[in-house]
């Protein structure tokens, strides 16, 4: 993709409006903190320390509406107390020598870059730290007025915790939402088998209901019944859903037992919504009698036979389960010990500087975007105080807001930001020339500004803008701050910083296109253990570990994704394919699925404990983990893999294999020689 089209697309991205699930109470919420903080520091200590405390409810609210499972209370009270600690250490040095804040802007911003490596929420908030102390640092006069504004801003993150704690909005309400998904697309796949056997489905929403599910042990002892036990049961469900509607596996293509399949399949999806509903909403769940009755029908021994028969009984028996955990009140417990335990704050640090370790290694993403950062930071300040222009942090300030560890979002930011900012001022300064504000109502008009941006914060980053920008008009204008000394530096300084921030990455990128190959060797190496995780559970159904089966479909899953999100960067990105086009990429990866999607089918019908061995599945296994890792290897490379050994072992599997083994050979041999097909020049 050349330069200008990539820069095309993706500003096209950066202003696009999402229509997404808004949440009007939590944006209240957040607003009336930051009310709460403004008309306090105003009574009481002057604008200017209603400004510093603004600034820290206003972080401490935005890192509340971050995508991450940890308690909202202590997202609040991090972002304010890092960014106190931040404000008064910025202004220790800064007020000693002008010169000695730009090596410790250096620092702050590289240490921030780095932190995207223990997760996006964490590079958020450390980044917005940054952003924010260049503007703080300039509010105090006196190391004592310093500390009073660190201490307020600190007050900012505790009020707006507080409120969280006092005034909870749908309590559990992301993780109700992450279970019902998982459940809703399980009921869509359903319905999908019915018409197309050999449907994908994307675990996306599994992965999400899982990283719901870890909680800390206080919250695993509060719980609802209704959380706890119904995302293991939607995991069992979905291959038990494929291998009925399989004809490899399952019921003949046509015939009678066919149509029963697709009334079964009809049915699994109508029990699967209504537990999605019930769990979503916490209410009784409300199910179609007629679905129970197909799913229990008397004379499933009459249609089915053998695996088919298998298979329809697991998945009434799985329903019911389902079902049942879904019922508000249902009686269920959560025990701390086996729930899925979230670390602690504290013991959160050692793993989060682990994460950073790891990424201190030449060409490492994360390290190219700390480089980065830090580059673009340390220029627009120097090139906001030599432009003749006041408030010359903003310039600095955009970089380090719009930056992000890959070249999409830094770009679509970039355009957004400087859109949303021009929009935002120009309205925000009409305003203020029609109504002249006094100090007071500039005060309620940012709060309305910063409750309109909560409240539209997931509809993209142009619309969170628009109001962010008019936000910081009015509550500079609430110290008396005249709409022509913000208004030509702002938008001049906010283009400023985009620039820089694109500079940064033209000159040090860190591309995702050549690193696909490796994504995709991780993919399918990922692939053949799983599946020969399962084919040894055939070869030793008494002493094969389950644990190992769950690991490596959970190894499958991270892989996939990576593949995706990085085949999704890669597109937007201005550099040309190399080694891998788009269409042997969209090849390969469908038939990645596909051999993930046999192994599935073989999971569904393992062997009972008591069960016997399948003579020479242990003999596959190994020969699909070698043959895996070797074309893994092929593939990081930029050869073919070649099957040859494999070839002809899964040959004679399908062709005398036991049971549902002959099908699932079949699938795994075509999936492999599409994957060398798709990679073939």
């Amino acid at each position: 993709m050349s330069w200008l089209r990539a820069l095309r697309d993706t500003a096209r991205a950066g202003m696009k409006v999402e229509r997404t699930r808004l949440e009007p109470l939590v944006a209240l919420r957040a607003a009336v903190g930051l009310a709460v903080v403004i008309a306090a520091g105003l009574a009481l200590l002057g604008p200017g320390a209603a400004a510093s405390s603004a600034f820290g409810a206003f972080m401490a609210a935005v890192a509340t509406f971050q995508q991450s499972w940890r308690p909202r209370p202590v997202l609040a009270l991090a972002s304010g107390l890092t960014l106190a600690v931040s404000t008064f250490t910025g202004y220790l040095v800064g007020s000693a020598d002008v010169g000695l804040f730009l090596p410790m802007l250096a620092v702050w911003s590289f240490a921030a870059g780095l932190m995207w490596a223990a997760g996006p929420t964490a590079g958020i908030i450390a980044s917005g730290n940054v952003a924010i102390m260049l503007v703080t640092v300039t509010l105090p006069t006196s190391v004592p007025q310093a500390a009073g504004h660190a201490a307020m801003i600190a007050a900012g993150g505790v009020v707006q915790a507080l409120l969280i704690v006092l005034f909870p909005v749908r309590r559990w309400g992301a993780r109700r939402d992450a279970l019902a998904d998982a459940l809703a697309a399980e009921a869509d796949y359903a319905r999908r088998l019915r018409h197309d056997p050999v449907s994908s489905f994307d675990p996306e929403p599994l992965m999400k209901a899982r990283d719901a599910a870890a909680v800390t042990v206080r919250q695993a002892r509060r719980r609802p019944a209704e959380l706890h036990g119904a995302r293991g049961l939607a995991e069992r469900v979905r291959p038990v859903l494929a291998s009925l509607a399989d004809p490899a596996v399952g019921a003949p293509a046509e015939g009678p037992a066919r149509d029963r399949v697709r009334e079964l399949l009809d049915a699994a999806g109508a029990v699967l919504d209504a537990a999605a509903h019930a769990i979503r909403h916490g209410d009784p769940v409300r199910l179609p009698a007629p679905a129970l009755a197909v799913l229990k029908a008397p004379d499933l021994p009459e249609v089915f036979t053998g695996a088919p028969l298998r298979a329809a009984r697991r998945l009434a028996a799985l329903l019911d389960d389902v079902l049942e955990t879904a019922e508000p009140g249902s009686g269920r417990t959560a025990d701390p010990a086996e729930a899925m335990l979230r670390p602690t704050v504290p013991a959160l640090v050692p793993l989060a500087l682990k994460a950073v370790r790891a990424e201190l290694r030449p060409g490492s993403p994360v390290l190219r975007h700390a480089v980065r950062v830090t580059a673009a930071a340390c220029a627009g300040y120097l090139v906001g105080h030599a432009l003749p222009f006041g408030h010359a942090y903003w310039a600095p300030m955009a970089s380090v807001m719009v930056m992000r560890p890959d070249f999409t979002q830094t770009w679509s930011r970039a355009v957004a930001r400087f859109g949303g900012t021009l929009v935002g001022v120009g309205a925000a300064t009409a305003v203020v020339q029609l109504a002249q504000p006094g100090m007071y109502l500039s005060g309620l008009l940012a709060v309305v500004s910063a409750g309109l941006m909560y409240a539209l914060m997931r509809t993209g980053y142009a619309v969170t803008q628009v109001f962010a920008s008019a936000y910081v008009v009015f509550l500079l204008g609430m110290g008396g701050v005249r709409w022509d000394q913000t208004v030509p530096d702002r938008i001049a300084l906010t283009l400023v910083g985009g620039v820089l921030a694109m500079l940064a990455y033209a000159l040090y990128p860190a591309w995702e296109t050549p690193r696909l190959r490796t994504r995709l060797a991780d993919w399918l190496a990922a692939d053949g253990r799983y599946a020969a995780a399962v084919l040894e559970q055939y070869a030793d159904p008494a002493g094969a570990r389950r644990a190992d089966v769950r690991q490596a479909l959970l190894e499958v899953r991270d892989a996939r994704l990576a593949w995706q999100e990085a085949l999704a960067r890669a597109e937007g990105e201005p550099v040309r394919h190399r080694g891998l086009s788009r269409a042997a990429a969209e090849g390969a990866g469908d038939a990645l699925a596909a051999l993930g999607r046999a192994a599935m089918l073989l999971e569904a019908h393992l062997p009972d404990r008591d069960g016997d061995p399948v003579p020479g599945a242990a003999e596959l296994a190994r020969a699909v983990r070698e043959a895996t890792g070797a074309g893994a290897k092929a593939v990081r490379e930029g050869g073919v893999p070649r099957w040859d050994g494999l070839r002809e072992l899964l040959a004679d599997w399908e062709a005398s294999g036991p049971g549902v083994l002959r099908g699932a050979a079949g699938q795994l041999r075509e999936s492999l020689e599409e994957v060398s097909e798709a990679l073939r020049p």
